[in-house]
């Protein structure tokens, strides 16, 4: 079984800063791409920001210069620091992971449960 929770959400004015944070546990043989996706209410879910293991990364236009996302392998962890923040960034945010639980590897997403973030203008 795998587990992903996330951490670091809150209320932010907008300008200001937070650092989300997720962490993968569980049966872990192999974790390639790692990232991170929001939804706003009444939207349909986006990507935000991706890493793969090997910490090449891809980015939202709306977050590019804002966020950065990196990860920590040893720890089987990535993080999404959010800058500059805006009212329109309100939204939950979820990881996801790619995960293989056993060899030979088969790769599956998996997702946090969400955590909220909410930006004030």
């Amino acid at each position: 079984q795998v587990q992903l929770v996330e951490s670091g959400g809150g209320l932010v004015q907008a300008g200001g800063s937070l650092r989300l944070s997720c962490a993968a546990s569980g049966r872990l043989f192999s974790l390639a791409a790692m990232g991170w996706y929001r939804q706003a209410p009444g939207e349909q879910r986006e990507l935000v920001a991706t890493i793969t293991s090997v910490g090449r990364t891809n980015y939202a236009d709306s977050v590019e210069g804002r966020f950065t996302i990196s990860r920590d392998n040893a720890k089987n962890a990535v993080y999404l620091q959010m800058n500059s923040l805006k009212p329109e960034d309100t939204a939950v945010y979820y990881c996801d992971a790619r995960i293989a639980t056993a060899y030979p590897p088969v790769y599956n997403h998996y997702w946090g449960q969400g955590t909220q973030v909410t930006v004030s203008s």
